[in-house]
């Protein structure tokens, strides 16, 4: 006889199924190794993707990340339904939006266009199918991603020559230093970095002394390939990120521990601030000395003197170099070195150059102000809000030094974007 009680009539919500994590894993290969690992890659115009990261763009790669993405969004669409349209964070879609509308007085329209379609569906990719997979899965197969992809960085140093920087660089300070599948030595020391941190702060709960012996081997074989890659401020930021997140851990299973550590922090703050007041020629002078921070501050100085000039709306997403025209740049610093950098060395500034300061304060909006309101929330998985503060810590530091904040398809962003959407996911599954 056939139930006609209330269980009858509940409508299960689908599940995610293994088509679902395969198109995860699918995109975190595309975008962690890419279709031409070890190739060193020269500046040239990009399509649908950002040279000096995983790889140029090219059309079947192009393709790679948009069977991916309907993959994605199929998958989405079931388990979700119409609730998807809720995944993506609101300030996110506004910032993705203004870097659509700022295409319009881009240089090079249709170069930008396409590169903001890029970032488009990288944030959808991440978003959705974190959302869809669930947190704990995806930060599983990250893991496997992640230390897949140091076992070949570390044995291609043996095998493979393009694994080290070559006699013949540019910038001879870079000969030996290794790489492994990446093109550059900065970007292989990111990615050791984020993979030490990942399996440093594993949650292991029940795990066995096997699993957690392994962690720690795959953490220091990370930190020793990091080393190696001799990226000193992937080295620098790791160790801060390691500091700041073991104290999340500890300090963020009670209201009062929390509460020291906060108080603590403002005043180290002040102090950092009173300092940099109170000596500003020393800073001032590091600052215009163009050999400091290997040539950083030169672009920097460009960089400002650029946003001055250019102060509300930028130059338009994606146009600050590669564009296959004249760099936004070029009539600050003539025929100079610094008008062939490919990007910014400083994600800030590079978005104050591209978006102007309407972008910006979105960004800074949905990418910082966002997540560290949700990691000041007290109670959830502790210990999984620990690794994903490290990483936070770590990568909005990064973008000090580096530029990753809607880099094309740069291994930084896409594990920006995977930290941002496991916090969100974390928190939405919390909610009563």
């Amino acid at each position: 006889m056939a139930n006609d009680g209330p269980a009858a009539h509940v409508v299960r919500t689908p599940s995610a199924t293994w088509i679902d994590a395969a198109a995860l894993f699918a995109f975190l290969l595309l975008a962690f190794v890419g279709l031409s690992p070890f190739a060193v890659h020269e500046p040239s115009v990009t399509t649908f993707g950002q040279n000096g990261t995983t790889g140029a763009g090219d059309t079947a790669r192009q393709i790679c990340y948009l069977v991916v993405f309907a993959a994605i969004m199929v998958g989405a669409f079931r388990v979700r339904r119409l609730d998807v349209l809720t995944t993506v964070p609101v300030l996110l879609l506004a910032l993705l939006a203004w870097c659509l509308l700022s295409t319009l007085w881009a240089g090079e329209p249709g170069v930008a266009f396409r590169r903001a379609g890029l970032a488009v569906v990288l944030v959808l990719s991440v978003m959705l199918s974190v959302e869809t997979v669930g947190t704990q899965r995806s930060l599983v197969l990250w893991r496997y991603v992640l230390a897949a992809v140091l076992i070949v960085n570390i044995l291609s140093i043996r095998f493979i020559p393009q694994a080290v920087h070559l006699p013949g660089e540019v910038d001879p300070q870079l000969v030996g230093n290794w790489r492994g599948l990446y093109g550059h030595k900065n970007i292989a020391g990111s990615v050791g970095a984020m993979t030490t941190i990942v399996f440093l702060f594993a949650p292991r709960g029940t795990a066995g002394l096997l699993r957690k012996l392994l962690d720690l081997a795959i953490a220091a074989a990370a930190i020793g390939f990091t080393i190696m890659t001799r990226s000193k401020s992937s080295l620098g930021l790791l160790a801060i990120a390691v500091v700041l997140g073991a104290v999340y851990r500890v300090a963020w299973k009670k209201d009062l521990d929390r509460n020291i550590v906060a108080v603590a922090g403002a005043l180290l703050v002040i102090v950092a601030i009173v300092f940099v007041v109170a000596d500003q020629a020393a800073i001032v002078r590091l600052l215009e000395d163009p050999t400091e921070f290997t040539g950083r501050t030169e672009i920097w100085r460009v960089e400002i003197a650029y946003i001055f000039d250019h102060p509300l709306l930028g130059a338009g997403f994606g146009t600050f170099s590669d564009t296959g025209g004249v760099s936004v740049l070029h009539n600050y610093v003539g025929t100079g070195w610094v008008g062939e950098a490919s990007h910014g060395h400083n994600g800030y500034l590079q978005l104050l150059v591209t978006v102007g300061l309407v972008g910006f304060l979105l960004a800074f909006a949905s990418l910082v102000a966002a997540p560290a309101t949700l990691f000041w929330e007290s109670g959830g998985n502790v210990e999984l809000k620990a690794l994903l503060f490290a990483l936070f810590v770590f990568l909005v530091l990064h973008n000090l030094m580096e530029t990753d904040f809607l880099e094309g398809d740069g291994v930084t962003w896409v594990a920006f974007l995977l930290m941002l959407a496991m916090l969100r996911n974390l928190r939405r599954r919390e909610l009563p």
